[in-house]
């Protein structure tokens, strides 16, 4: 097996069922799923079960119990269970486009990891989207996004289907090259030197902070968001919490200026 894929999700079964198709339909299949399960109900069980037959190794449904925000240790739980050397992070919420897959393995290289982003889609459309829209690829083309209500931007590039473009962009593109949680790769054997993510976060730059240990591990970062795309079907974030935010801010500062790598509060901690 040469990938794990890790796709978080909380009570989000309809978003979940139209990223599961996205990935059953991946030009390369050689990959495990890992669902990292926040507390969900028995509904996205029922989800995960209807596409057990569509992937070449059967999905794994990592799952606690809802005590709230905890994804950073559902997370650990899921890097533990995962069987591949080289693992992909993504959410629930994030529809890949059928190259995603083969384009994060492309880019993959020993001493960096890979940043990616995602086309930010309002409700109305990412209600709208179909499994026959999933599977035609038509929600990837600007032309059927502009039929449904989509406005012109700069950020419509994302979706322009060419290698030579994309790795241009890749390359002018000024966002930083940070681990994104929604589109982000990297080595388990990186990851887990570092411990793994930051139990102690809650919602608020959670991934970002394990990204920024990594860097301190002596990585270095590769920009794929015009190559590995996905949409970001649109949802609230009653979970955001203003104050713990910015714990998380101090926290993410005390590290970069300690340069710390390994944190306590991690996969070790875990009980499986």
């Amino acid at each position: 097996m040469e990938l794990s894929v890790i796709i978080t999700t909380y009570n989000s079964e309809e978003w979940l069922r139209k990223v599961l198709l996205g990935y059953a339909i991946q030009t390369f299949q050689d990959f495990e799923i890992i669902v990292a399960d926040d507390g969900s109900t028995s509904k996205t069980k029922d989800v995960i079960q209807q596409f057990q037959d569509k992937f070449k190794y059967p999905i794994l449904h990592v799952w606690h119990k809802d005590e709230g925000f905890r994804k950073c240790k559902i997370l650990n739980k899921a890097i533990v269970q995962s069987s591949a050397d080289y693992l992909l992070f993504t959410d629930g919420d994030c529809i890949p486009r059928k190259d995603f897959i083969a384009n994060h393995l492309k880019q993959k290289e020993k001493g960096y990891f890979l940043s990616g982003g995602y086309f930010k889609l309002p409700m109305s459309i990412s209600k709208t989207i179909s499994d026959d829209d999933i599977l035609s690829q038509k929600c990837f083309e600007f032309s059927w996004l502009n039929k449904q209500g989509l406005k012109l931007n700069f950020k419509i590039t994302k979706l322009i289907h060419n290698s030579y473009f994309a790795a241009f962009m890749n390359w002018v593109t000024p966002t930083k090259r940070s681990w994104n949680g929604h589109n982000s790769s990297g080595f388990k054997s990186d990851i887990l030197a570092i411990n793994g993510f930051n139990e102690l976060l809650d919602y608020g730059g959670e991934d970002r902070e394990m990204g920024e240990r990594l860097f301190n591990l002596g990585l270095f970062s590769k920009q794929i968001r015009y190559s590995a795309i996905c949409l970001h079907l649109d949802h609230a974030r009653g979970y955001a919490n203003a104050e713990k935010i910015m714990n998380n801010m101090e926290i993410r500062r005390y590290n970069k200026k300690h340069r710390i790598i390994r944190i306590e509060n991690g996969i070790d901690k875990l009980k499986i």
